[in-house]
């Protein structure tokens, strides 16, 4: 039997409806003021309707049309909460707020992000300029090189205190 659309909703009804973990939830409400469910006795919480069609907006910016955090939360602060709503019953929204992208995930490839914090495309475009980008291939080689050099000084230094330590032990 399923609740109807005015009905609150717990926090694992809430998860399971927009396939997000429990935690996560909790994490955007720590980060999403406007994300209020109802706290009853022993902290149990319960989601009224404005707080699923909210959620379900946030996590559509988030997931489907790739947004971060400071994206959305600039969203929210200039054009409101209604705008983020929308979101979570339109197939695609073009918000143009002016977020700042997020940096490389752990052990992801970057990805390029316009201004207001979501995916153009899904390669990764550069921004840094010719002369920076040379810059940095000149130093990357430069280090390159060093590294090259310590690790053949110290394959030196461990072969002559190997022929050290042979003739030490001989009689």
């Amino acid at each position: 039997m399923s609740k109807t659309a005015e009905a609150f909703r717990t926090i694992s009804e809430v998860a399971g409806e927009l396939d997000v973990p429990k935690h996560v939830l909790r994490f955007w409400e720590g980060k999403f003021p406007q994300i209020k469910p109802m706290k009853r006795g022993g902290g149990r919480r319960y989601y009224r309707p404005e707080d699923m069609a909210l959620l379900r907006g946030i996590c559509q910016l988030l997931r489907a049309e790739g947004y971060t955090i400071k994206g959305v939360q600039k969203i929210l602060r200039e054009q409101g909460v209604d705008q983020v709503k929308g979101a979570g019953t339109a197939p695609a929204m073009a918000v143009e707020a002016k977020a700042e992208p997020v940096a490389a995930k752990r052990g992801r490839r970057p990805t390029a992000k316009s201004a207001a914090g979501r995916r153009t495309d899904g390669q990764a475009r550069s921004v840094l300029t010719p002369e920076a980008r040379t810059s940095i291939e000149t130093s990357i080689a430069e280090l390159q090189a060093c590294r090259s050099l310590l690790l053949g000084k110290a394959i030196e230094s461990a072969a002559r205190r190997r022929a050290k330590s042979r003739r030490a032990a001989r009689p």
